[in-house]
């Protein structure tokens, strides 16, 4: 981590209010994954024409979330069965900020919005707040219960030109009850933008590198590794997470 923190000194540091104007709960997405060690290369580079966010005396930012889905896990199988219209329900706690949010994210037709209310803790029993929100966003009252509990550590950069910011996740953890997943050197980076736009640097450097964009959220992973064919069906995502584990296992 120290030389993640070396190399993210040579940012130019931007705070969240400055980060409001790439927001951007309304976007496109665009999903990446490669190793730690190719990171500490590529952050040398993006400094050139990306700031990073800089929160409570730090540019490495944690997250927990509480996902939750159906006991059918609708949430998982519309995914994987290629619906253009689909959610995913989490209360997500910001550490660094102590803040927690009840967070739907619906993506239709490629484009992703994101709505959010604020959250005491990790409820993990659907209160009459909660409820009200969730019926509004879903258009129809599931009964949720909690599924999977996921943690990571998060750098992010904001574009110095266009409106894009890029997420950088790793040690990304899973786990629930008995059973816990870890990805110690996996990164997944997300590329976050008004509108797509190829000539963004981040895009061209993972053309450069030869790495091509994927579909695959974090939610899907962990319930992947958590529950496993016993539970899931998920042959369509088979050569995915074999990808991802793949990164994960051959980073040195």
């Amino acid at each position: 981590m120290q030389s993640f923190t070396n190399i993210l000194d040579s940012f130019k540091g931007i705070s969240l209010q400055e980060l409001d104007h790439v927001q951007l709960m309304n976007r496109i997405d665009t999903k990446f994954a490669f190793s730690t060690e190719q990171l500490f290369d590529f952050l040398t580079i993006l400094q050139t024409d990306y700031n990073v966010l800089e929160l409570e005396n730090t540019r490495v930012h944690r997250y927990e979330s509480l996902y939750f889905d159906d006991e059918q896990f609708s949430f998982f199988k519309d995914h994987h069965n290629g619906k253009t219209d689909r959610f995913k329900v989490r209360i997500r706690k910001y550490v660094e900020s102590n803040v927690y949010f009840l967070e739907i994210k619906h993506k239709i037709k490629g484009r992703t919005y994101k709505e959010r209310i604020p959250a005491e803790t990790f409820d993990t029993i659907i209160n009459k707040t909660y409820k009200e929100f969730l019926v509004k966003q879903l258009q129809e009252d599931k009964e949720l219960v909690p599924t999977m509990w996921n943690s990571f550590q998060r750098i992010t950069l904001a574009s110095k030109t266009l409106n894009e910011r890029v997420t950088l996740d790793f040690n990304i953890n899973f786990h629930y009850q008995e059973t816990e997943r870890q990805f110690d050197h996996l990164v997944i980076a997300e590329l976050k933008q008004e509108n797509l736009n190829r000539n963004s640097p981040f895009y061209l450097l993972m053309k450069e590198n030869q790495i091509r964009s994927y579909h695959l959220s974090k939610y899907c992973i962990g319930s992947m590794e958590i529950y496993g064919e016993e539970k899931l069906k998920f042959n369509r995502f088979k050569k995915k997470l074999l990808f991802l584990n793949k990164i994960a296992k051959n980073a040195t």
